[in-house]
């Protein structure tokens, strides 16, 4: 079978047999685009360790950081995976391909008070009756109160949130459902938004069970977030480029900071791997080196 036939079927079994997310599967066929850019449409019995290599070592020569370079490894390997399973290739030519070691980065964290400043200003140009200002000012609480992806915020229907125990169920990735609890101020937020705003937003369009509308009455986007996050969150961290994952960062941290069990954190994130979950302790031992280093006489 040919390179690209063999992709999109592989890809295709990602979307309906492992039901993974739009997301990961648009990764995927992007990874394979750039395999098959660098390969032609060869018979897939033609791609073998040398071809790979060389196919990153290019992607090297052009910049690519090493966190993709890494990402497009692990891509191959699961193909390949699957085409040995399917019977499409005799052997995986990806069992001595080397995976660079991605750099650590530490995620963008905002100080709890500064988080705490940010909602405070929003939640005071809602209480003027902005119908945009009480929508932001529920969603930024929603994302930072329970620490929710901006993909899954946009995905909630109205049905979702259960006021009474302040809970919402949320579909994370890999279809995998959770409930997730939220504090007062997201409560309040949110019944000020439901009552005073979601009603003339909704207006504006057909009836949709979204939670969160857009402008024209429509289920929003993550892009839309994308922008509010930034506009709010951007000055508190001194980035333009900040988005909501920032919020879920800094909630996960001052978790942690307060005392929370790391596995409840994990179930609360939607975290497949206690591993993905403990990049926060570093964090947290960041943050208090850096005050130790300010703050102690003999650093």
């Amino acid at each position: 079978m040919e390179l690209s036939a063999a992709a999109e079927s592989f890809v295709e079994h990602l979307a309906r047999v492992r039901r993974l997310s739009a997301a990961t599967v648009r990764a995927y066929r992007s990874d394979l685009a750039d395999l098959h850019a660098a390969t032609g449409d060869t018979d897939l019995r033609n791609v073998g360790l040398e071809e790979l290599r060389d196919w990153l070592w290019r992607a090297s020569q052009r910049g690519d950081a090493r966190s993709t370079i890494a990402r497009r490894t692990a891509a191959v390997r699961t193909f390949f995976a699957w085409a040995l399973e399917e019977g499409l290739v005799p052997h995986d030519p990806t069992l001595r391909l080397v995976t660079p070691k991605k750099p650590q980065t530490l995620p963008a964290v905002a100080t709890a008070d500064g988080v705490r400043d940010m909602l405070d200003a929003l939640g005071a140009r809602a209480a003027e009756g902005d119908v945009t200002a009480l929508r932001d000012h529920a969603m930024l609480e929603m994302l930072y109160g329970a620490g929710i992806r901006v993909s899954e915020l946009c995905g909630l229907d109205v049905v979702d949130v259960d006021r009474d125990r302040a809970t919402v169920r949320v579909l994370g990735k890999g279809s995998k459902e959770r409930v997730v609890p939220f504090g007062a101020p997201a409560l309040r937020a949110l019944d000020g938004y439901l009552v005073r705003s979601r009603p003339a937003l909704q207006a504006r369009a057909e009836p949709s069970p979204a939670l969160f509308l857009g402008t024209r009455g429509a289920r929003i986007g993550s892009r839309t977030v994308y922008g509010i996050v930034a506009r709010e969150l951007g000055p508190v961290l001194g980035e333009r480029t900040v988005g909501p994952h920032a919020l879920r960062h800094s909630a996960a941290t001052h978790l942690i900071d307060g005392g929370a069990d790391l596995r409840a954190v994990q179930e609360l994130l939607g975290h497949a791997s206690l591993g993905t979950t403990q990049i926060y302790t570093h964090v947290s031992s960041e943050r208090l080196s850096a005050v130790y280093r300010t703050a102690h006489p003999r650093a």
